[in-house]
């Protein structure tokens, strides 16, 4: 199997371990600290079964009719161009090869999200309009639009299914700490550039939000994730 944006390999070692010693899984980056980070608990693991290649999926010529299953744990909605890269992944696949991964549903629905972007909003004001579907985190929290991206590929037998997981929530500092940097209150912080002071105000209301809905408990965050299914055709 080939895994789309592997990271640090947390998905990579348990899919090495689903496919057993007959079975391979080829992990691929465009990031070198992500990959490093993959080779170190990859080596942990004791798995020998796992390649890691830096390379950008999108445009990379990969071997065709090589992989019976294509997958990505979080890893697609930041493609440039989502038809050209999944078109550039079809010929990948073997015929009646599959296609599965993972992405977030609507910001209202994933509470990790909503939360600090709702404060930084009422600090900062809502972003400028910008065209639908840009790459990012939310960018396949559209049913209808995955579904036209992949036909349009070139992928058959599309079904889209909406799974509503509890996250479990790391420290309210953490959570803060990651909102601002890939979140979508991240990115309207990018945009509107605030001065230290605000930018801190910000964080500190992050913080205590997530506090407050942790309620000093163990922080059970709901969300929701569609899982995403296709084939090459035969």
């Amino acid at each position: 199997m080939l895994e789309i944006g592997c990271g640090t390999g947390a998905a990579t070692v348990l899919f090495a371990d689903a496919v057993g010693k007959r079975g391979r899984v080829f992990g691929i980056d465009i990031s070198e600290p992500m990959l490093a980070g993959a080779a170190k608990r990859i080596a942990e693991s004791g798995l020998r079964n796992i390649s890691l290649l830096q390379a950008d999926a999108q445009v990379h010529h990969f071997e065709p009719d090589r992989f019976d299953l294509i997958a990505s744990h979080f890893g697609v909605m930041f493609f440039a161009d989502p038809v050209a890269a999944f078109g550039n992944l079809l010929p990948a696949a073997r015929a009646g090869g599959r296609l599965c991964f993972a992405c977030w549903g609507p910001l209202e629905d994933n509470k990790h999200w909503l939360i600090p972007y709702e404060v930084a909003v009422r600090h900062l004001g809502p972003p400028a309009p910008k065209p639908p579907h840009m790459p990012g985190p939310l960018a396949f929290s559209d049913p209808g639009y995955v579904r036209s991206i992949l036909e349009t590929a070139g992928f058959a037998n599309v079904e889209i299914s909406r799974e509503t997981p509890t996250i479990i929530g790391s420290t309210p500092e953490e959570e803060t700490e990651h909102a601002c940097i890939i979140a979508p209150a991240g990115r309207l912080i990018d945009e509107k550039k605030p001065d230290e002071v605000v930018r801190e105000k910000i964080r500190q209301e992050m913080i205590e939000a997530f506090a407050a809905y942790a309620g000093g408990k163990p922080m059970l965050l709901p969300a929701t994730v569609l899982i995403v299914t296709a084939q090459r055709p035969r």
